[in-house]
C-alpha cells in the first residue's frame, strides 16, 4: 500500500477518503452538547502506564467541554497495533490519533495515512508556530520524521536501554559499578560474578520481540543495523558485536531468556547486570529486593556511543478538521510539564519534551534517581530505532529477531547474520 498523506481541511480529501467516515465519530450520539469524540489508540496495558493513560484522559475529559477523548487499549504493543489497524484501515474506519512505535515508524508512514502536526498547525493553529521547535530537542523530533523528510507525528513515549545494576551483587563480586563504562567492562564483570558469586548470572540482555538492545551495542561498536536502505548488521562489527554476546552465553556468565522470564530473575535478584529499558524502572525498584542502581548504557572501547530511541509517538490518523484539531488539543494537554510528569511515574520512560523539568517532583526526581540520571545522560546520544524501509517492516523486523534466537542458541555467527541479512533485504527491496 503507497502511503496515503492527506492535506488537511481539504474538501477534495474529505470526499476522497469519505470512507473513512467511521472512525471515531465526531458529535457521537453517545456524547453530550456537541462535543467532538475521538478515539485514542494506546499500548499501555495497566502493568506498563495503563494507570497513567486513564488519569490523563479522564483528567482532559474534565477540564474542558469541547473535546471527549476515549483511549482504546491494543495488546501486543506497538506490533499488535499496527496489526489492528490492518482491519480498521481495510473498513475505513481509522481512530483519530494512535501510538506508533519508533521502530514501525516507516511501516506506519507507508502504509496508513497520517495528518503532518506541521500542515495541522499551520491550517488550525497558528499560534502554535513554534510549539514543536520549543518542546523537543532538535533530535528528539527528527525521531518522529519519516525517510522522506516528513513529520509523521510527535514524540511521545521516549525510552533508552540502561545497565541495572544490583549493587548487593556486585558488592559480594567485588565489582564498582562506576566503573562499568564499556561492554567490554560489562562483560568483564558478568565473568567475575559468575565465578564469585554462588547461583548468580553476571549479565541479562532484554530479548524482546525486537532487536532494540541489539541495535544499541552493535552500534556502539561502530556498525549499523541499516545502511543506505539495506539492513547491514552482518559486517565485521556486526558479527564482533553478536559474537561477544554469544560468547557470554556460552560461558554461563550472562543469561539466555525471553524477556517476561528474563525481567522475572532481575527482579528476583538472581542477576547481577541488566541491559533493560527505563520504562522497567518502576518494576526494578518497586519488586526487586535489593539495592539497585542505574549506570549509562555504554559503547564498545573507543567507539561512539549510539542510543536507539524506544517508545512511540503520537500521530493522528483522521482526515476530518474536528477530529484533527481535537487530536491536537488533546496532545497539547499532554505534552503540558505536569501532565508529562504523571506519564513519566507511570511509565518510567524519559520526559520527551523540554520543560518538563519544569514539574518540581519530577525535576527533582530526574536529578536524584540513579537510573532517570543513567538514561537522560544518553539523550544526546540518541538514533532512531532502526525504521526498515518499505511496507514489509513487520516481516523485517521478525527475521532479524530470528537471527537472534540462533546466534544465541549456538549457531555460527558469521554465515547466520550474513544469511539473514540477505533474507532482510530479499522483504524490503
Amino acid at each position: 500500500m503507497k502511503r496515503r498523506t492527506f492535506l488537511l481541511g481539504s474538501l477534495a480529501a474529505a470526499a476522497g477518503v469519505a470512507g473513512l467516515a467511521g472512525c471515531a465519530s465526531t458529535s457521537s450520539a453517545g456524547g453530550s452538547g456537541g462535543k467532538t469524540t475521538i478515539e485514542y489508540w494506546h499500548v499501555n496495558a495497566e502493568t506498563q502506564g495503563g494507570t497513567a493513560v486513564t488519569e490523563l484522559v479522564n483528567k482532559f475529559n474534565a477540564s474542558q467541554t469541547e473535546v471527549e477523548v476515549k483511549p482504546v487499549f491494543n495488546s501486543g504493543m506497538y506490533q499488535g497495533l499496527m496489526q489492528n489497524l490492518q482491519s480498521k484501515a481495510a473498513a475505513g474506519a481509522m481512530p483519530a490519533l494512535v501510538q506508533v512505535g519508533w521502530s514501525y515508524r516507516e511501516y506506519f508512514a507507508n502504509n496508513y495515512q497520517f495528518a503532518e502536526p506541521t500542515k495541522i498547525i499551520k491550517d488550525h493553529f497558528p499560534g502554535d508556530a513554534d510549539f514543536l521547535s520549543k518542546k523537543f530537542l532538535p533530535n528528539v523530533l527528527d525521531l518522529a520524521k519519516g525517510n522522506d523528510g516528513k513529520q509523521v507525528g510527535t514524540p511521545y513515549s521516549l525510552s533508552v536501554p540502561i545497565i541495572y545494576a544490583n549493587k548487593d551483587i556486585l558488592d559480594a563480586a567485588g565489582v564498582d559499578p562506576a566503573s562499568l563504562t564499556t561492554w567490554e567492562k560489562v562483560g568483564a564483570a558478568a565473568d567475575t560474578i559468575r565465578t564469585k558469586v554462588d547461583g548468580k548470572k553476571g549479565l541479562y540482555i532484554a530479548e524482546a520481540a525486537d532487536a532494540w538492545n541489539i541495535q544499541q551495542m552493535l552500534e556502539s561498536n561502530g556498525g549499523h543495523m541499516l545502511e543506505n536502505g539495506k539492513a547491514a548488521f552482518a559486517s565485521p562489527e556486526g558479527i564482533a558485536t553478536m559474537t561477544f554476546y554469544q560468547n557470554l552465553i556460552k560461558s554461563g556468565s550472562a543469561l539466555h531468556a525471553k524477556s517476561d522470564q528474563g525481567q522475572q530473575a532481575v527482579v528476583a535478584g538472581t542477576v547481577g547486570l541488566a541491559h533493560m529499558t527505563i520504562a522497567q524502572r518502576a518494576n526494578v525498584t518497586k519488586n526487586g529486593n535489593f539495592t539497585s542502581v542505574g549506570i549509562p548504557a555504554p559503547a564498545f572501547e573507543g567507539k561512539t556511543l549510539n542510543v536507539p530511541a524506544g517508545g512511540s509517538m503520537l500521530s493522528i490518523t483522521s482526515d476530518k478538521a474536528d477530529q484533527q484539531k481535537a487530536a491536537w488539543t488533546f496532545m497539547k494537554f499532554l505534552y503540558e510539564p505536569a501532565n508529562v510528569a504523571t506519564w513519566t511515574r507511570g511509565t518510567g520512560y524519559v520526559p520527551e519534551t523540554t520543560d518538563a523539568a519544569n514539574d518540581a517532583e519530577l525535576g527533582k526526581l530526574l536529578s536524584e534517581d540513579s537510573m532517570f540520571k543513567a538514561a537522560n545522560s544518553t539523550i544526546k546520544s540518541l538514533v532512531p530505532w532502526t525504521p526498515w524501509p518499505g511496507t514489509s517492516g513487520l516481516q523485517a523486523e521478525q527475521i532479524v529477531l530470528d537471527m537472534r534466537d540462533q546466534v544465541l542458541g549456538g549457531a555460527d555467527v558469521a554465515s547466520t547474520m550474513k544469511t539473514f541479512q540477505d533474507k532482510v533485504n530479499a522483504v524490503i527491496k
